[in-house]
């Protein structure tokens, strides 16, 4: 049986604590959401203040940033029209996000997670995100 790497619960804590962080830093509330390997949610945070309607929102776009191995900002780049991924946001039950926000997570060039913001502006949920991203730090 092949086992893939994947983030531990310590380590998505650690992520969504860096995430909260950057997010106090710009004054702006934010859900903070990381997802495994396999795209399965590890852990999840909304800050007080935080709009209700981000919860699933940042839970999408550490997916999408998982399932394609991609941020969602570059992915929304080729999802306009007459791109290559035009109407990708309709695919996986609706689940792909296709604006910034969400970053894979990596360890020694493998995938291992995502990390996924919502709650401002693209650019808010984009630096709030790459903070979090920078943090990830895997044990061992």
């Amino acid at each position: 049986m092949r086992t893939l790497p994947s983030i531990s619960l310590d380590e998505a804590r650690e992520v969504i604590a860096a995430g909260e962080r950057r997010a106090q830093d710009i004054g702006q509330p934010a859900n903070i959401a990381v997802v495994d390997a396999g795209g399965n949610l590890v852990a999840h945070a909304r800050m007080d203040g935080a709009w209700i309607g981000s919860i699933d929102i940042s839970i999408n776009k550490a997916y999408t940033a998982r399932a394609f191995d991609i941020q969602t900002r570059d992915l929304a780049d080729n999802a306009q029209p007459r791109e290559q991924f035009f109407g990708i946001q309709v695919s996986n039950q609706g689940r792909v996000m296709v604006f910034a926000g969400g970053i894979p997570l990596q360890h020694d060039g493998q995938v291992v997670g995502g990390v996924g913001v919502s709650g401002g502006t693209g650019e808010q949920d984009q630096a709030i995100a790459e903070a979090a991203a920078a943090a990830y730090r895997p044990a061992g």
